[in-house]
């Protein structure tokens, strides 16, 4: 069975919003984009090209998708195998793209994702995808958090756990502290 896989950088009040850069995620006015620059270092730049470079496909919300589309394609160098991943898309308004190979999901979104954790192939990673994320945590579809926890609060933007999140347990099965002070942990679902 495949894992759904959750990676994301978060501050200390829980944001998750536009990390990347300052135009990334503009949405409710938000204007912290690109809060993570200052904070890069060896050991968390190691633990993430460690995990862009496992096997894996992408599961990602629309608007995700249509920030990474016109980027990724252009950035082999850096992260090559994003564009060799299949990438499942939640969207009611999109059903292709030019950026393959993507697989649109729309409808029951937590009825397609079970279905795709039951079928063969690597986990599925979810970057982002905020508004995804919330349907899956509130179906308790998530088997991990890998997250980087950020020394920095930003007061407002989309909260990694907001409405919906439902209790589940995890246990924490590897953590690293790097030089810049980001924390980087990874939370696997405890079945105790």
């Amino acid at each position: 069975m495949r894992k759904i896989v959750v990676l994301e950088h978060i501050s200390l009040d829980g944001v998750i919003q536009a990390p990347g850069g300052p135009e990334e995620d503009t949405s409710s006015g938000f204007a912290h984009g690109g809060w993570i620059a200052h904070y890069g270092d060896e050991v968390t730049g190691g633990l993430l090209r460690k995990q862009m470079n496992s096997p894996f496909d992408l599961l990602l919300g629309r608007k995700t998708f249509e920030i990474w589309e016109p980027y990724w394609p252009h950035h082999a160098d850096i992260w090559a195998n994003v564009n060799s991943a299949t990438k499942y898309v939640a969207s009611n308004t999109r059903v292709s793209s030019e950026w393959q190979p993507s697989v649109f999901l729309s409808g029951d979104i937590a009825g397609e994702v079970a279905k795709l954790k039951q079928q063969p192939g690597p986990d599925l990673h979810v970057w982002g995808s905020g508004e995804l994320l919330q349907t899956l945590m509130k179906h308790d579809l998530v088997d991990v958090f890998w997250l980087m926890l950020y020394p920095v609060t930003l007061g407002s933007g989309k909260r990694l756990f907001a409405d919906g999140t439902i209790l589940a347990k995890f246990k924490v099965t590897e953590n690293v502290v790097g030089t810049s002070g980001v924390f980087v942990v990874n939370y696997e679902r405890d079945a105790a």
